[in-house]
């Protein structure tokens, strides 16, 4: 049930027929046909006074009536029929038409959250369609950054949302095990190999390799299996024996610390294969066939320009081999067309936004709707720590990992934080907030209403008092501002799941449940549960438990614990 969504319906209808009878005895008179149901719009003001809802139908009109809005308004208003769930109406200003509902269809949210349980707030907008949410996919030849944390907190989530708003929804790991990283990956592993085996002086490490202590110890751990039997080897055998043992130990410790983080993928698609199965170069002779590609200096490129953008991308190297570029074109090809997904979502990095235009120009030149592709950007985040930035680990002197992090701070804290702002927003991380056990720190806050509730209900029950039926108890008796504010807060859940996934931003859910927490304390420090009134009791009882049933449900879609005892 959808309250909001229901209310909407109910003053559209309202208006409708308000404006159809306003125009039959001619108060206003139309030149062409006015289709209300097209042009109405409604809206939550912020300032309470102002109703529950607000119009501005009367200034859409105002030049077809050729009439001041108010005048509009007025007589709209004028032919509003009488309505159970609409307790007032009035004409503010210039013309808004301001409703104020009744508090019945409030008390309806409680048999929903009755009926729903933790499933409460689910939509069917989706329609069962396939979507893909692709996340993290952070480079195999190192661990986890601090980019690869906020990143796994947003797509995860994003994905849940999407999950209740009544998608198909499959999380997608992109496993990068092709192309220059993996080369560099191979040849730094050889160096330290033969250093581990010959000394520092044996063979020069590369400038550009990777400089992690993660690529030493692999070469010892190699060599504890195989020993020195790979000196003699080839270059390209050493290395691709090297990649072959590593790389499979850094892809398990991938799932290892995402399913830790609570991210559990259901793909994890590697880039090799699509250069085994020739899709790389597939899709570069559909570029080609299409006209969208040139050859310059012994390189294959795409010609963007000819797309109407700036810059042309290499496809394919005078070596020939296959630039990162090109296997994502084949990458995104095969979400889409092979693998038959309605829609796909990649969560990126700032420094990839000039990326997303050349990947839709490339999808629609071989004939796939672009509209398929979207890209949520995401920001730099930044630790900090009384007041400073933090670069480095503690234990490690390094730069901070997924796993340094979690010693630190638990995973709720982590996951409930980094949901706490838009994905394009950049992002301070607070490690003292995010150890605080009050009600500074907002996970901690949410969890604790939850907890309260639970002991709530728990001392009652010692006393014979338990949650009764929605059909059993005097929902009317809710009438104080702090009940009829938290009814209204639970009411707007399935609204709030809606516009999260529509804007793609999770930090919806997580403001909504902040937004309810403070709800339920204000209620908490105005209004006892355990009341002489036995009605009154039941029915207040019942209302906190809608609430203690809500945050679960939310904080469940967000992986995040909701303790029972704090």
């Amino acid at each position: 049930m959808n309250i909001i969504e229901n209310s909407k319906k109910t003053i559209g209808q309202a208006v409708a027929k308000a404006f159809e009878a306003a125009v039959s005895k001619g108060a206003l008179t139309p030149e062409n046909s006015v289709d209300i149901d097209k042009i109405m719009h409604l809206e939550v003001p912020k300032d309470k006074q102002h109703g529950d809802f607000a119009c501005n139908i009367a200034m859409l009109l105002a030049k077809e009536l050729k009439m001041p809005p108010r005048k509009i308004a007025e007589a709209i208003v004028g032919e509003i029929p009488a309505c159970d769930d609409i307790q007032k109406v009035e004409v503010a200003g210039a013309g808004f038409i301001n409703f104020y509902l009744s508090d019945n269809r409030l008390y309806e949210v409680i048999r929903a959250i009755e009926t729903e349980g933790e499933n409460y707030g689910r939509i069917d907008m989706g329609k069962g369609k396939k979507v893909m949410v692709e996340f993290v996919s952070a480079n195999p030849t190192g661990p986890m950054h601090m980019g690869n944390a906020r990143g796994g907190a947003l797509g995860d989530c994003m994905a849940s949302v999407l999950e209740y708003a009544g998608y198909d929804v499959c999380r997608e790991f992109y496993v990068n095990d092709a192309g220059n990283q993996i080369e560099k990956f191979g040849k730094s592993l050889e160096a330290r190999y033969i250093q581990e085996l010959k000394g520092e002086d044996a063979i020069e490490f590369p400038e550009d390799g990777y400089h992690g202590d993660d690529i030493r110890q692999h070469a010892k751990a190699f060599i504890e299996i195989e020993g020195d039997k790979y000196l003699d080897e080839s270059s390209e055998d050493r290395k691709k024996a090297l990649v072959g043992y590593a790389l499979e130990k850094n892809v398990d410790a991938l799932k290892t610390d995402l399913e830790k983080y609570r991210i559990v993928y259901d793909v994890w698609f590697r880039e090799s294969e699509l250069h085994k199965n020739g899709k790389v170069m597939e899709a570069i002779k559909r570029l080609t066939d299409a006209g969208y590609t040139y050859e310059e200096e012994g390189a294959v490129w795409l010609n963007c320009e000819k797309m109407g953008l700036e810059k042309n991308e290499v496809l394919v190297r005078q070596n020939g081999i296959p630039t990162y570029f090109a296997a994502d074109i084949a990458y995104h090809i095969n979400k889409i067309e092979t693998r038959g997904f309605d829609l796909v979502i990649d969560v990126w990095g700032a420094d990839h936004h000039g990326h997303i235009a050349r990947m839709k120009a490339a999808l629609a030149a071989v004939g796939i709707d672009p509209d398929k592709f979207e890209v949520s950007i995401m920001q730099l985040v930044r630790l900090t720590r009384d007041g400073e930035v933090v670069r480095m680990s503690k234990r490690t002197g390094k730069a901070i990992t997924l796993n340094d992090l979690l010693e630190d701070v638990s995973i709720d804290a982590a996951r409930f934080l980094f949901n706490m702002r838009m994905a394009g927003s950049h992002l301070d991380f607070d490690l003292d907030l995010a150890v605080k056990e009050d009600s500074e720190n907002p996970v901690y806050y949410v969890q604790y209403a939850h907890a309260r509730i639970c002991s709530i209900i728990r001392l009652l029950a010692d006393e014979g008092v338990s949650v009764k039926a929605f059909d059993d108890i005097c929902p009317e008796l809710l009438k104080k501002t702090e009940e009829t504010e938290l009814l209204k807060k639970l009411s707007e859940l399935p609204d709030e799941i809606k516009a999260a996934a529509i804007s793609r931003e999770p930090a919806r859910i997580t403001r909504y449940v902040i937004d309810l927490a403070s709800a339920f304390h204000t209620f908490y420090n105005s209004c006892r549960v355990k009341e002489d009134d036995e009605k009154l009791m039941d029915a207040r009882l019942k209302l906190v438990d809608s609430v203690r049933i809500v945050i679960k449900g939310v904080l469940k879609m967000l992986k995040i614990e909701a303790p029972e005892k704090m």
